[in-house]
Parts: C-alpha cells; sequence; structure tokens
C-alpha cells in the first residue's frame, strides 16, 4: 500500500507542473460526473462540535472505494493551525485491500477549484477575462491558478477582512499574467467582474453582497458556506439566479440552498455534464455554483494521484496490512 505525504505531492507538482496537475483533475471530474449514475453516493457524514466540524466522506463505485477524513474548524488559523486538514484512502473493491493512503489537505483545495473551474466550463461566459475572489485564506491562490489556466484572465480583483492574508495572497501570486488589484471592500471587488468567487470562513449567516452589485452574466462560485448555520449570500439573492449544487441531499443542509426549497435549484452539476440540461443559456443570466464539496471530487482526484504516484514511482510502500503465508493465521505474527 502507498504513503503520499505532502512532500510527495510537491514532488508531483515538480513533475508535472501546477497547470498539467490542473487540466488532469479537471478532465477526471468530468469523466466521473460524466457517470453519475456508476457510483454509490451519499451525504458526508458529519459530526458538529463548537468550534468546528469533523467529517468523512465516502464514494464508491464497482472498482474503487474512497474517503476523506476532513475537519472544518475557522478558529484554527489564530493558533496556528488550518481551518481544513484532511487525510484520504482509495481502496480495491475486489479484496477490500486499501491501495493508498494520501494527504489530502493540498489535493482538497486543488479539487475544489478544479470543480469549480468544471462547473464555470458550463455556467460561465467563454470570454470571461475578470475573476473577484472574496476571501484570501489558504485556498484562494488555488481557485485563481485552476481559473487562469482555463480562462484568459486579464484581472484578478481581491478582498479579505484580513489585510495580512491580502498581502499573502499578493504575494504568492506576483508575477502571474493577470493583473491583480487589491481592493477595500466587497462590492468594489465584485462590480463588473465576470467571475465572482466566494471564500469565507466565518461560521455565520451572511449576506456578503447585494444582486444589484453585480453585472449581468456573472458566473458565482460560492464555496465557503458548506455546513449548516453558515452561508453567504441571502435567500433573496439566490432566488434571482440560476443555481446548481452538487448534491442536493447534502447541499440542502450545508450550502447556501439550505435556505431555500429543493425546487429553486436548476440543476446538480452532474446534469449539464452529461448533457440532460443546457448550463448557460445566454450572456446575461447570473448563475451559481453553489460549491460545498463532494465525496465524488475527492474520489477524482485520489484515483488521478494514483496513477501518477504509480507512473513516477512516488510515495512509500508500507506494510500497514498484515502479509501471510497462511491468511487464517493472524497470530502467528506474534509469534517470536
Amino acid at each position: 500500500m502507498k504513503i503520499i505525504t505532502v512532500t510527495d505531492i510537491q514532488k508531483l507538482i515538480q513533475v508535472i507542473g501546477m497547470e498539467s496537475f490542473f487540466d488532469l483533475i479537471i478532465t477526471t471530474l468530468e469523466e466521473d460526473f460524466s457517470r453519475w449514475n456508476e457510483f454509490i453516493l451519499s451525504p458526508r457524514h458529519g459530526t458538529y462540535y463548537p468550534q468546528g466540524v469533523i467529517e468523512l466522506m465516502p464514494c464508491a463505485d464497482q472498482q474503487l472505494y474512497a474517503f476523506k477524513y476532513v475537519n472544518g474548524h475557522p478558529g484554527n488559523p489564530r493558533k496556528g493551525k488550518l481551518n481544513v486538514v484532511a487525510i484520504g484512502l482509495l481502496s480495491d473493491t475486489d479484496s477490500g485491500y486499501p491501495l493508498m493512503i494520501s494527504e489530502m489537505t493540498l489535493l482538497t483545495a486543488f479539487r475544489t477549484a478544479a470543480t469549480g473551474v468544471l462547473a464555470a466550463k458550463y455556467l460561465a461566459r467563454k470570454n470571461a477575462k475578470s475573476l473577484a475572489i472574496i476571501g484570501t485564506g489558504a485556498q484562494a491562490e488555488f481557485q485563481v491558478l485552476a481559473f487562469a489556466g482555463f480562462f484568459k484572465l486579464e484581472e484578478v480583483r481581491f478582498f479579505d477582512a484580513d489585510p495580512q492574508a491580502m498581502t499573502k495572497f499578493s504575494r504568492n501570486l506576483s508575477g502571474q499574467r493577470f493583473r491583480l488589484i487589491p481592493c477595500s471592500n466587497i462590492v468594489e471587488a465584485v462590480r463588473h467582474a465576470d467571475i465572482v468567487i466566494t471564500a469565507t470562513a466565518a461560521k455565520k449567516r451572511q449576506s456578503l453582497f447585494e444582486f444589484e452589485d453585480i453585472s449581468p452574466g456573472t458566473y458565482i462560485q460560492a464555496m465557503g458556506g458548506d455546513s449548516p448555520g453558515k452561508t453567504e449570500l441571502s435567500a433573496e439573492f439566490l432566488n434571482q439566479v440560476k443555481l446548481v449544487v452538487e448534491f442536493k441531499p447534502q447541499s440542502l443542509v450545508e450550502g447556501e440552498v439550505q435556505q431555500c426549497t429543493a425546487d429553486l435549484i436548476y440543476a446538480e452539476l452532474w446534469e449539464l455534464v452529461c448533457k440532460n440540461k443546457p448550463g448557460r443559456q445566454n450572456d446575461h443570466e447570473i448563475t451559481l455554483f453553489d460549491s460545498v464539496g463532494f465525496a465524488l471530487e475527492d474520489y477524482s482526484i485520489l484515483r488521478v494521484v494514483y496513477e501518477l504516484a504509480t507512473e513516477h514511482q512516488l510515495g512509500t510502500e508500507s506494510d500497514l496490512i498484515p502479509e501471510l503465508s497462511d491468511p487464517k493465521n493472524l497470530f502467528g505474527l506474534l509469534k517470536p
């Protein structure tokens, strides 16, 4: 069984490049969403605490089983810890044997950004050139670079309530082909943007901006609202846009649409990928992808990483599973 560490992911990015990695993830996500009905799907199992949430996210088809352990603790950065950390496992369903245990803190950031781009492929205007991001925490750079690899972005406007986070974001993305424009407030950032990403971490109900603050034809990726009681946009706002989610049973509990009834949801993402429903239908409609993160996305990126790690001989083989000449003699391992 392979063990994939943070160091292994760093090496993988050095070998194949970040843009190629994003391309592979987006392609694999689209392949997997296109065979939606082949998967055994369920909402994630969340255990909620006053300080945050710990979740298990399973997804399987007939060949592979995957799950992710992930937390969400918005107060962690004040303690010098990440808001989100994650570990994933990929298994062979024929034997039930694990194939790989992997870090998934970095991979969650990659797959979240890639899923937003996949949704944007169907919901954003093809000629989108400007992006605004609200919240420049740990996931922000991944989001922007994923979108910049798919759209010909000319400018990225950004705002965060924490000036240090804005400085970090600007430093990390200096030298990119797009202009970086720090903004003094949210409305300044989102006005006239073709793509708007909301990525705030506060666990509360918010209304970051109003309908009149954005332009016709905007694509919004709302990814900060991802647990009960945590939203970024008002119910009135949601009533005026075309709403797409990942998996209704989960999104209605955790997403922006926890404020709504199911009939307000236009589609699940797989329905656009499979061409069951059209995505964007004109250049004026405002579309919104309510992204809470779904286990199929973890399945996809674990599948990508396992194939790449095998191809490039990355990771460490571990003996976490006993190897026995007689599979009925487990106790024999303990004899001198």
